[in-house]
């Protein structure tokens, strides 16, 4: 069975078509979808290790945004040419989730490490984005659905670039003091980005148990 692939955010969706119309169908005849999901997952390793560098020099950060915007295209791509070319399967499914969780988890680690962000606010957030793969993962494992959350990977992008053009602004500087813990730029944008996707990756998880629950019942029932 075909999995139905479900998008509720606007932005998603209207950066989907705007790149598959400009970029898509550009893309060399003979390219892959685990070609284009390597390529994603070259880019974010190259931000990952700007990154890390970033400890020694807030530029490095350039390089850094330049991964996750190239992580977020090629993420997207890849399921472009997947389903255009009838390509679409479980390891390239099983690849794609799991270079996101590679690149999201070891992001937050460089950046803690540079002093972009607190460890305390990475740690808190490190799990969510494995998480919500998982969940991810379980949609379309038991439902056939891959089901975005309403904040889709373009938000949490979009609020990676913001913390690291804002972190070459500020830097290592706290911004404010909450109890005696210093309060950096980065640490501001990964809880305005970070505690409302928690929020949705509760609810999607909710939903799903409740969805398995009522299919155990009917499967019971027939």
């Amino acid at each position: 069975m075909e999995v139905e692939k479900i998008i509720p955010s606007k932005l998603e969706t209207g950066f989907q078509r705007f790149l598959y119309r400009t970029v898509g169908e550009r893309l060399p005849k003979n390219a892959t979808p685990n070609q284009i999901t390597l390529v994603g997952a070259l880019c974010g390793l190259f931000g990952i290790i700007c990154a890390f560098c970033a400890k020694f020099s807030p530029w490095f950060l350039f390089g850094t945004i330049f991964g996750i915007v190239g992580h977020l295209v090629f993420d997207d791509l890849d399921g472009y040419v997947a389903r255009t070319k009838n390509m679409s399967s479980k390891t390239g499914a099983f690849l794609d989730l799991l270079t996101d969780v590679l690149h999201i988890t070891y992001l937050l680690i460089a950046l803690a490490f540079a002093n972009i962000v607190s460890f305390e606010t990475a740690i808190f957030l490190v799990p969510l984005y494995a998480l919500l793969m998982f969940v991810s993962m379980n949609y379309i494992l038991y439902l056939k659905e891959f089901r975005f959350p309403r904040l889709g990977p373009i938000e949490s992008h979009i609020t990676l670039v913001i913390l690291c053009a804002g972190g070459m602004v500020f830097y290592k500087t706290p911004i404010a003091a909450l109890g005696g813990f210093g309060v950096k730029f980065g640490d501001v944008m990964l809880l305005i980005g970070g505690i409302p996707m928690y929020f949705e990756t509760i609810r999607l998880t909710l939903q799903l148990f409740k969805r398995l629950k009522e299919t155990e019942k009917n499967d019971g029932d027939s």
